[in-house]
């Protein structure tokens, strides 16, 4: 009998294990390039908690919708404004209502050498400086806030000829660790993670710019994924949330 009873529980402890393999699933994830090193924190919390597993691909926003709206098989969309998120909505590429903001982003203009200048206002308009990052103001949420910034303080077209434009904020953010650029506007988010010298930052005024709110959508894909459910209510979570504010970004 006792035999019996172990070969039951051993059968039933079996079926479970499989059952648990055979509902985990992956996800496809879109991923704004400036959330690039949250999400490489959380993933693994993610997968740990859940037993799904997430494939990331990062990418400025507007590339990254791009891709979307050419068929990519991306499954949720981690955006870094909300206006694609909701296009996307719109345009019959992602359930409708499933959209929702996830952080609130912060731009800094940042030099990699310590000192490089002390106010970041005036530091911009006297122009002492060669060459200054930006994203692509036309496919990356942070290089829009850039122009506007520059707008702002009346200075963007006589700053032209020393633009270096970036195709994602993580392209420009390596223009400028690795002295390709004197300074640059980047996320708050890549100094707080960013390994080597402190180097100088300017925290620019929110009211300069459009807020950066990121919105993170589930796409029509990823509709029937367990995977891709689980990972936008994981993005809820207190504990995430505590991690996303940890590098620097504001949630609701």
């Amino acid at each position: 009998m006792r035999k019996h009873h172990i070969l039951i529980l051993s059968t039933l402890l079996a079926t479970a294990l499989i059952s648990g393999r055979l509902a985990a699933e992956e996800a496809r994830i879109a991923v704004a390039a400036n959330f690039t090193d949250v999400t490489r924190q959380i993933v693994p919390l993610f997968e740990q908690a859940t037993g799904h597993t997430a494939k990331i691909s990062y990418g400025s926003t507007g590339m990254l919708f791009s891709q979307i709206e050419n068929g990519a098989p991306f499954d949720v969309f981690l955006a870094a404004d909300t206006r694609r998120p909701i296009k996307a909505e719109a345009e019959g590429l992602a359930v409708p209502g499933s959209h929702f903001i996830y952080a609130r982003g912060r731009l800094v203009l940042w030099s990699a050498k310590q000192g490089a200048f002390e106010a970041g206002e005036s530091f911009l308009k006297q122009g002492e400086f060669a060459h200054a990052a930006i994203a692509n103001p036309e496919t990356a949420p942070y290089g829009l806030a850039a122009r506007q910034v520059m707008e702002h303080l009346g200075i963007w077209q006589t700053l032209q000829p020393r633009l270096v434009r970036g195709d994602s904020i993580a392209q420009t953010f390596q223009f400028v660790a690795t002295g390709n650029a004197d300074i640059g506007f980047v996320a708050w988010s890549q100094v707080n993670a960013w390994q080597g010298t402190p180097g100088t930052t300017w925290e620019i005024p929110t009211d300069d710019y459009d807020p950066i709110d990121q919105a993170a959508v589930l796409l029509k894909r990823g509709e029937n994924n367990p995977a891709a459910r689980a990972f936008l209510a994981f993005l809820k979570r207190d504990s995430t949330r505590a991690v996303i504010e940890h590098f620097g970004y504001g949630v609701e």
